[in-house]
């Protein structure tokens, strides 16, 4: 065979190679966005049938004051010397008939227990801890003289699982909260979160909230005074983000029963369950997933009735990263978390014994998590490509490039319409309309930046790099 003819045959053979790579990417890209329709239109009909909860404190307060079980809030913090003690002060003024605050400093290198012991007049004791789940060492014990349902427990550096595990050994109530400590409930938040477990038959084993981004928010005292759109377009296009997730997926993987995420930010779970399965692992920077998807796998295995419930109005404020390396420290993380837990367990995948966990959440995480990044960033390569050398046609292109851009910030205009339908938390008409617009311009640039930065994520799954990718803080109001 000559070179002339092995050359036109190794042509066509990467010509086919690079269209049926670009078929691949128009088909994940266009199933991912299948998946956001249907979750959109089941949320939707979700916010429309359900029984509406009570708008006001004290309707909430006056029906299950007397019914609330008792809730350890378990709070971990490092480092937070600035704003621990406004956030304590806001945990412990939760409307809450009885709640225990469980504050854990995970070996902080700055003020922060010097400062929570001065503020809240912490003195040492001797306490025993109900499961050891943690591996570092515990270095103390402290309760307060002016607050008797606050705890303070000192221990080793172990990062955020261990510390939340820690705080689960010390918990004395059924039920626990576990938090960042540099978030914000809202002051009726563990009331509403907890109101399911009220009515529940004891399947009920976990149930998350809505996080909302606080950035450019009037912020007093631990608590959000005025809500404010940021300055910034970055944390305005997270918002977004956001919204999608919290207010169409995790509503309607709720729905299904395949709820798969619950936000490290706030959820609340049965302890007794937690204790069972261990705790949090330690050995992922992905722990809130990890752990939820071991709930599902544990209560299958064991053939156990169960559910894992979402509750949108439950809101939770937390900081957004506000520059670019923040923003790709954290998604580096959430993408390498979730490959981690994909690998701990694949057996879950298309396995009928976990039900719709294992049939349908995992394999739509795989397309998510696993196919989607490199596919979409891949597309916007290679559709253009195939373009130039005359494989495909000027409609393919304009039809890949509407599935991700235009169905992209429809999908995005359908959840902030959703949003201000069902909780009207968008403070005016003119942040409204600036949150429209960057449902259309965070599709040029942030998108695909955000794409790089997963596959940064995969990078350091395939390299074993357990350092933790932190995103710098700022406070509330930078934006």
């Amino acid at each position: 065979m000559s070179w002339p003819l092995v050359a036109e045959w190794a042509g066509r053979i990467g010509a086919a190679l690079l269209v049926g790579m670009s078929l691949l990417c128009f088909l994940v890209v266009s199933i991912r966005n299948l998946v956001s329709v249907i979750q959109l239109v089941l949320a939707a009909r979700v916010f429309q049938i359900r029984i509406r909860p009570a708008s006001r404190s004290y309707e909430l307060w006056s029906r299950y004051a007397d019914l609330a079980p008792p809730v350890s809030v378990i709070a971990p913090c490092y480092n937070e010397e600035l704003s621990i003690a406004d956030s304590v002060r806001a945990l412990l003024a939760l409307q809450y008939p009885d709640h225990e605050v469980v504050v854990v400093n995970d070996g902080s290198r700055d003020g922060t227990l010097a400062r929570l012991i001065d503020e809240f007049a912490m003195h040492p004791i001797e306490r025993e801890q109900l499961a050891v789940l943690q591996k570092t060492r515990i270095l103390g014990v402290y309760a307060s003289a002016k607050h008797p349902n606050l705890l303070l427990v000192d221990k080793e550096n172990g990062r955020k699982a261990d510390a939340v595990n820690a705080g689960i050994g010390f918990a004395t109530a059924p039920l626990v909260c576990v938090i960042d400590a540099d978030s914000i409930i809202e002051p009726d938040g563990l009331l509403r979160g907890t109101e399911p477990f009220m009515t529940d038959d004891g399947s009920l084993v976990a149930i998350g909230g809505t996080i909302r981004i606080a950035n450019g928010s009037t912020v007093q005292g631990g608590h959000v005074q005025q809500v404010r759109l940021p300055a910034g377009w970055l944390p305005r296009f997270q918002i977004l983000e956001y919204l999608r997730a919290f207010l169409t997926a995790r509503v309607a993987n709720a729905e299904l029963d395949m709820l798969l995420l619950i936000s490290g930010a706030f959820g609340i779970f049965r302890r007794s369950v937690l204790v069972e399965i261990g705790g949090y692992r330690h050995d992922t920077v992905g722990e809130d997933l990890e752990i939820i998807t071991r709930i599902h796998r544990y209560m299958r295995e064991q053939r156990r009735p169960y559910r894992v419930a979402f509750v949108p109005e439950v809101v939770c404020w937390t900081e957004a990263p506000y520059d670019w390396e923040g923003l790709r420290n954290q998604r580096s993380r959430w993408e390498q978390g979730a490959l981690e837990t994909l690998a701990k367990h694949r057996r879950m995948v298309l396995n009928p014994r976990y039900g719709r966990v294992g049939m349908v959440g995992l394999p739509l995480l795989v397309i998510e998590d696993v196919l989607g990044p490199p596919c979409e960033i891949f597309g916007y390569l290679l559709v253009p490509l195939l373009y130039l050398l005359g494989f495909t046609s000027g409609e393919v292109v304009i039809a890949f490039f509407s599935l991700t851009v235009l169905f992209g910030a429809a999908i995005s205009l359908g959840t902030l319409a959703l949003e201000e339908m069902q909780l009207r938390r968008t403070p005016s008409a003119r942040d409204l309309f600036l949150i429209a617009l960057a449902a259309l311009l965070e599709n040029f640039g942030y998108r695909q930046a955000n794409l790089v930065f997963r596959l940064r994520g995969m990078w350091r799954y395939f390299r074993k790099d357990s350092s933790w990718a932190s995103a710098t803080r700022a406070g509330f109001s930078k934006g």
